[in-house]
């Protein structure tokens, strides 16, 4: 491979200088790539070194130094356009009909309950899976992410006088999920219909007063712990005490409107009567002007003493307009009043609060003169019609005087009033304040038990409710603790109490999470809700998915940039601000334990990848010598024979090759990651995309085959033993004897050619192929009777496909037919006939136990009867295909990973080329200047674009991994989410209760 130097002084003075590159003692390390080891192909392991300005004589160089660019590009885009078909996520199925435990009654031991199956699939003789722990098995660890908690239906007996107290405790506690009884009964018919119509006319007077104190700028104080619902006893008291404070409210808030809008209605009486005094003077100046005119334009413009002298009535209309109807109003009365009237405008200093909106406005005073009363009622009209504000205009300069000195006594009075009545109500709405964070949580809490209180049935007395719940097994002592709290707070004599009662539905799943896990489980989640009791992802997205994201972002100086905003995330994860922080700041905050692990793992890859903000880092120094390869004591024949350098190589060539069959050159790998001297070649990406490439295969088939792996876990634990000799087993025997057998090739090529004998090492690409299309002509092949070792493993593949396809409904049909209702006592599941030994050792021991003989007839026809051969042969047809081409699609879609490494490395090489390197070039005269903005130009570019843009980017594409290629071997996420009736679900913001 090739490297360039920029001059040979910086071949003898620079970092890997002949004094410098010397070997140094091998440190531990996590990983050692060599590059010979790593590139393969003839000169893959050669680093060229060269000079700027030489010509290109000397040797003719093995590869050119940028060749394949094109190819290279169009492999990225196969590589992230490529991805395979999304999988059904009910490609699992569960044969046979939901079963139950027994009830466990309070004098009894409580049997292990039974967890249904679902009961879409046709099959009918597939056992269901257990919803209890196993005979003989421990309980379940709390917390445990393996697998969802064990649920159980329980029957809760409430005493009518104790129901509301006992809701209040399981409320508080979160224990269990309410069923609704009465799903046949409209929220309007049902019981408690009239005490939720309380609670949300509460909830009315509540909002109205959070809406009047947010008005008056109050700060509304929130209790560190949340009061529990409130006694039925107080709740009348406190009902009485919120209407009365909310009629207060209203008659002085509406007495308060009142006086503010008189107060504004004489402000603009004030304004009016000053601005039109001008107006007046006028009529002096009116009876020239209309001289001029001719005389039948004088009969229209009569002015106020021409109409004086006719002894016409003239009248007046004085007010304010708003500024934006002037001109509309203007037009209007003069087509109105055809010419009769005559407007004066004057526009007021400052701008004046509207009465009726109290928008603050820019107003227009106004003066109509106008003669006749007919002409007097259009100009009225029309002023009401423009919404103007019309003043009564004094006739005199006396009565002018007298209203003006009144309205100033008055505009007084109405001040000192209304700042008496905004004090009295600013101390009303501060009293207020103080209890009503108390009094929403106390409604909300009071509104959700009387909800679930509907949700409940009443026996045939009407004196007990009935409930039923889901409840993890674990919490059932927890759970009858809080019925015992309950009736002993409410005081009554006969104690509520409950039982578990069988079922034939789906529990519901609960998977208990902390604040590090919880995050994790959202992403799992997003997908789909786990299906009962089946295996969790979570447990392992912990790593894998912080992992392949690493391995697109890996970058130490990136990582650790991202590392150390989580982690101050999570070092003030109890700072107020945080938790009231805007959507996209929470976004964060929520998820800082994964940008931790996130930042943590490309830390470790940046490692690997010896790769800081796209430079590399020289700790252990350099495994390649450059000293060895120049020599001045051969003959120049020797030394071209050799491939040794001398100053004429040197100088009159651009490109020159290190050749690590020559000794003393390539000395062994770097401790740890890539040797940094590949940050110099000119081949670099070269070598680092066969490294990458063959990495994202490697890291995709492991991930893959682990998710077939953890689908054995989930036919052991639901009993369905045949589904791992029939589905499993050939699943794995395609996806190890294709894609497993391309591991070992890599591993072997790496392992076994060194950089002496790369020269004649067989492609991995053309190897594969003909494994497929059996050449006529043998090839030398990476190891002695390889062609004999692929067409055993082809002949696998080819024998486990059939399996696949057929297996599992020939099986099926079989139990069907020639073991028609054939029972089996596994929890629930009864022996109906003795079977033969073989059919017994078919089945397995544990598929088949005698002892329970709770199954009934009637549902065993059933379970015959639903059986559709057709559909189950085409269901695993279907399935069997999707997996098959999804293999090979799913292990294209892995080569994201080395996609995205390398447009990461890229656009961190071009932000440090076009904006670093550019100011360490400037001397030091403008240097200092230069650099400091430079600097933050490449901070604030590297945060929006590498850390924010690119790390969403890799954020998406490893969910699409752990969706798509991991999770749809196993997991079928058809459950349902175990949402527990706890009052810590209830909002407690006050946004949330403002209509």
């Amino acid at each position: 491979m090739k490297l360039i130097f920029k001059s040979s002084k910086e071949l003898s003075e620079g970092p890997f200088s002949a004094g410098s590159l010397r070997r140094r003692p091998s440190a531990a390390g996590f990983v050692r790539v060599g590059p010979a080891a790593v590139a393969g192909g003839r000169n893959s392991g050669r680093p060229l070194v060269g000079r700027r300005g030489a010509g290109a004589r000397g040797r003719a160089e093995p590869e050119p130094a940028v060749a394949g660019g094109r190819g290279l590009a169009r492999a990225v885009a196969a590589a992230a356009g490529a991805g395979p078909r999304w999988q059904d996520r009910g490609r699992q199925l569960q044969l046979g009909a939901p079963w139950c435990a027994a009830a466990a009654r309070p004098q009894e031991e409580p049997e292990a309950p039974v967890a249904p199956a679902d009961r879409t699939d046709p099959s009918g003789p597939e056992p269901p899976p257990p919803v209890g722990p196993r005979r003989g098995a421990g309980w379940p660890a709390m917390g445990s992410l393996f697998r969802s908690e064990t649920m159980c239906l329980a029957q809760l007996f409430l005493q009518s006088g104790t129901a509301y107290e006992c809701l209040s405790a399981l409320g508080e506690k979160g224990l269990v999920q309410f069923r609704d009884l009465n799903q046949n009964v409209s929220s309007f018919q049902r019981k408690f219909v009239g005490e939720v119509k309380r609670c949300e006319e509460l909830e009315r007077i509540l909002a109205y007063l959070v809406q009047e104190i947010n008005r008056a700028d109050i700060p509304l104080p929130e209790g560190e712990t949340s009061p529990p619902a409130p006694p039925l006893k107080q709740v009348l008291e406190m009902q009485e005490q919120l209407q009365k404070l909310e009629v207060e409210l209203r008659e002085v808030t509406k007495n308060k409107e009142k006086l503010r809008k008189n107060l504004l209605e004489l402000i603009e009486y004030t304004h009016m009567l000053r601005v039109t005094k001008t107006f007046v003077k006028r009529n002096v100046e009116f009876e020239p002007t209309y001289e001029e005119f001719p005389p039948l334009e004088n009969d229209s413009l009569l002015d106020y003493s021409c109409m004086q002298r006719l002894g016409a009535k003239l009248g007046f209309v004085s007010g304010l307009i708003n500024q934006g109807k002037v001109e509309a109003f203007e037009k209007m009365l003069w087509r109105v009043c055809k010419g009769y009237t005559i407007v004066t405008y004057a526009e007021l200093d400052e701008p004046l609060e509207d009465p009726e909106t109290g928008e603050v406005i820019k107003w227009y005073v106004f003066l109509i003169s106008f003669w006749g009363e007919q002409i007097g009622h259009k100009v009225k009209k029309i002023c009401d019609c423009y919404h103007c504000h019309v003043y009564p205009y004094p006739n005199t300069a006396e009565e002018r005087k007298e209203i003006q000195e009144g309205l100033n006594t008055r505009i007084q009075d109405l001040y000192t009033v209304l700042h008496k009545t905004e004090d009295y109500l600013r101390q009303v709405l501060c009293k207020a304040a103080e209890s009503v964070y108390s009094h929403v949580i106390q409604v909300k809490k009071m509104k959700a038990i009387y909800h679930m209180l509907n949700m409940c049935s009443f026996d045939v007395t009407n004196k007990c409710l009935i409930a039923e719940v889901w409840c993890p097994e674990a919490d059932l002592h927890e759970l009858r603790r809080a019925l015992e709290e309950g009736s002993r707070e409410s005081g009554a004599t006969i104690p509520s109490f409950m039982n578990t009662i069988p079922t034939k539905e789906t529990p519901p799943t609960l998977i208990r999470t902390n604040k590090f896990t919880e995050g994790f489980q959202n992403i799992v989640d997003a997908y789909g809700v786990g299906s009962y009791r089946e295996v969790n992802p979570a447990l392992f997205t912990i790593i894998t998915f912080p992992f392949l994201f690493a391995v697109m972002f890996g970058d130490f100086g990136h990582g650790f940039v991202m590392f150390l905003f989580a982690l101050l995330l999570v070092l003030n994860e109890n700072h107020p601000r945080l938790n009231q922080s805007q959507e996209i700041m929470r976004m964060f905050f929520n998820g800082r334990y994964i940008l931790l692990l996130m930042g943590l793992f490309s830390v470790y890859t940046g490692l690997i990848y010896n790769d800081c903000f796209s430079k590399s880092v020289n700790l252990f120094g350099s495994g390649w010598s450059v000293s060895a390869m120049y020599s001045s004591s051969h003959t120049p024949a020797e030394q071209k024979k050799m491939g040794l350098w001398n100053d004429s190589v040197v100088r009159h060539n651009r490109v020159l090759q290190l050749d690590p069959s020559i000794p003393g050159v390539f000395q062994g790998p770097y401790p740890l990651g890539i040797d940094p001297i590949w940050n110099l070649a000119t081949n670099r990406l070269t070598f680092l995309n066969s490294f990458k490439m063959k990495m994202s295969v490697i890291l995709g088939i492991i991930h893959m085959t682990f998710g077939v792996i953890l689908g054995i876990f989930n036919h052991l634990h639901f009993r369905k033993k045949f589904n791992i000799y029939l589905v499993s087993v050939p699943e794995l025997l395609f996806m190890l004897c294709i894609f497993g057998y391309l591991i070992f090739m890599i591993v072997y090529k790496w392992l076994v050619y060194s950089a002496e004998t790369s020269r004649v090492a067989p492609s991995i690409l053309i190897e594969f192929i003909n494994m497929f299309l059996f050449p006529a002509s043998e090839t030398n092949g990476l190891y002695s009777g390889q062609g004999h070792v692929q067409r055993l493993l082809l002949a696998v593949t080819a024998l486990s496909v059939p399996v696949l396809f057929l297996g599992k409904p020939l099986f099926l049909l079989w139990l069907h037919n020639g073991r028609s209702c054939f029972g089996v006592s596994r929890s629930g599941y009864t022996l109906v006939r003795k079977d033969s030994e073989e059919e017994v050792s078919l089945l397995g021991s544990q598929d088949i136990e005698e002892g329970n003989n709770q199954i009934e007839d009637g549902y065993r026809e059933m379970m015959c009867e639903e059986f559709n051969f057709g559909e189950i042969l085409m269901t695993q047809v279907i399935h069997s295909i999707e997996y098959c081409l999804g293999c090979i699609s799913n292990t294209a879609s892995y080569l994201r990973l080395w996609a995205l490494s390398l447009a990461h490395a890229q656009l961190s090489d071009v932000l440090w080329t076009m904006l670093v390197r550019v100011g360490l070039r400037v001397d030091t005269t403008y240097g200092v200047l230069l650099l400091l903005p430079v600097i933050a130009l490449f901070a604030v570019l590297t945060i929006f674009i590498l850390l924010i843009m690119e790390g969403l980017s890799a954020f998406l594409h490893a969910i699409r991994l752990h969706w798509v290629e991991f999770q749809n071997k196993f997991y079928v996420g058809a459950g349902t989410k175990f949402v527990p009736f706890s009052f810590r679900l209830l909002s407690s913001k006050f946004s949330d209760d403002v209509a």
